[in-house]
This record gives structure tokens, sequence and C-alpha cells, in this order.
């Protein structure tokens, strides 16, 4: 990846992210308005491959954002790895969040790294 690809890849990021944030309301919105109750909520700890604040607080502001998930807080590890505490609606499982959390971190950090992701 080459810092000329760089707006491209945020564009295409936002484009997701839109696309994320629409499809989450519509889960959400219908759950709410059919009877009974759909969600499997539960709390995952996500270690992150994010080495700025900058990076933490926008993945952590993208999770909140997107209707059925909310960041509970951060932490940073010993090793210096930073952790997020996340809440999801819509997870079977602590793993099953944690894969969609590392889906969305892998497009985020591809976007705004200006030479992609490295590692």
């Amino acid at each position: 990846m080459t810092w000329i690809s760089w707006p491209a890849r945020l564009a295409t990021f936002g484009a997701w992210y839109v696309w994320q944030v629409l499809t989450s309301n519509v889960a959400v919105l219908r759950d709410n308005l059919t009877p009974g109750q759909h969600s499997t909520t539960g709390i995952a700890r996500f270690r992150t491959r994010c080495r700025s604040d900058g990076e933490i607080t926008l993945l952590g502001a993208l999770i909140t954002l997107t209707p059925g998930t909310l960041t509970l807080g951060t932490d940073i590890e010993a090793d210096g790895r930073r952790v997020l505490f996340v809440h999801g609606l819509y997870a079977p499982n602590a793993d099953a969040l944690r894969a969609e959390l590392s889906r969305m971190e892998s497009r985020m950090l591809h976007a705004v790294r200006r030479r992609g992701v490295t590692s």
C-alpha cells in the first residue's frame, strides 16, 4: 500500500461503515418492533492492533456509533497493547463479537494508516 491509495481507502471504508450502520439500524429496529426479543447480549474483551490514542479513540467511537454495540472502556496491558471492552446485542458469544470487531478494526486501520496495515 502506498500513500497514493490512501484517499480511495478512506472513501471505501466510509461507504462500508455507512452500510454497517444502516444494516445494524434495521436489525435493532426489527427487534424493537416485532414481538419477542432476538438479541443475545454479551461483553467481550478485545485486544486491538491500534498503536496510537487517535486510532483507539476512532475505533471506540465507530463501535459505539454502530447500533447494537457499545464501547464500555479501555485498558493498556503490560506489553503496551490496547484493549477495548465492548457490549454487543447480537453476537452469539464473545468470540463471534471479537471476530466482528476484528473485521471492523482491520478495515479501519487499512483506511486510516497512510501505508495501510503493517501489523
